[in-house]
């Protein structure tokens, strides 16, 4: 019986995304082909660093360059830049497995599902570099969403709130605009993947809003009021429009808390301007 969270382990610390892929694909087949696996409420240590290539060199968010799309080299970059996301939010996923104990077993199973589809995603966009010339490594990254998923590992609710929630849900807002501007320079191969990767990350934005819900509830928690006091101390610098409002919908946001981000958004827009 697979101990679900020494697998999840096993695959985080993988280094080589190749090996990585192939460690997730193999569980996940094992999960769904049986009615039941193990878990365990044994010491859960800090990862400071998952397993990741030597490549990309990460450096900070502002010191990544930004390249237009009228070039292999520039439509390269954003699919690297996109696929680095998706290699992080791999590891997010296996992450919140390996954490977080004693959970429902359907909690496992979505992050599970999770991990499987972005490892899917980044294997399409490392692909779709590989035909220009390029590869996972070619150009440098940050380490933000990392990050954030280490600062939030002391609680479900809270990751699920800061990283699905928010730094997930971002992709949604950003998916339009990419995919208009691969369109204009006649990117149909980029455009096609990005429609498979915008459906699915729909699906995993409102599994984490699920789960936060669902820790709300268990607390007794507003989860509007919450979601406001937890952005406004951990994560309003994230809040930043437009907002791809059809799609939060479709994942689980209401609409009182589209009116939400709006105003965190305006607040730190004048303070910033102060």
């Amino acid at each position: 019986m697979v101990d679900i969270h020494q697998a999840a382990l096993e695959c985080l610390l993988l280094s080589d995304p190749a090996q990585k892929r192939t460690c997730i694909d193999q569980y996940w087949h094992e999960l769904v082909s049986c009615d039941q696996f193990s878990m365990n409420f044994g010491r859960v240590d800090r990862v400071r660093l998952p397993g990741r290539p030597v490549k990309p060199e990460l450096v900070p968010a502002k010191e990544v360059p930004r390249r237009g799309l009228g070039s292999d080299e520039g439509r390269a970059a954003l699919y690297h830049s996109l696929a680095h996301i998706e290699f992080n939010a791999i590891n997010l996923s296996l992450d919140a497995v390996y954490r977080f104990r004693g959970l429902p077993p359907s909690f496992y199973r979505d992050w599970w599902s999770v991990a499987f589809e972005e490892a899917k995603h980044f294997g399409l966009l490392n692909e779709r570099m590989r035909q220009m010339g390029y590869e996972y490594g070619s150009f440098p990254a940050h380490n933000h969403l990392w990050q954030v998923t280490y600062d939030t590992d002391f609680d479900v609710m809270v990751r699920m709130a800061l990283v699905p929630r928010v730094l997930e849900a971002r992709g949604l807002d950003m998916a339009p605009l990419i995919l208009k501007k691969l369109q204009s320079v006649g990117d149909q191969s980029g455009v096609e993947i990005l429609k498979v990767i915008l459906a699915e990350e729909v699906g995993h934005v409102e599994i984490g809003n699920r789960w936060y819900l669902h820790y709300c509830e268990l607390r007794g928690l507003d989860p509007l009021t919450t979601f406001s006091d937890l952005l406004r101390r951990l994560g309003s610098g994230a809040i930043s429009g437009p907002f791809n409002t059809e799609a939060r919908l479709e994942a689980g946001f209401t609409e009182a808390d589209m009116l939400l981000l709006k105003e965190i958004e305006a607040e730190f827009k004048s303070e910033i301007r102060a």
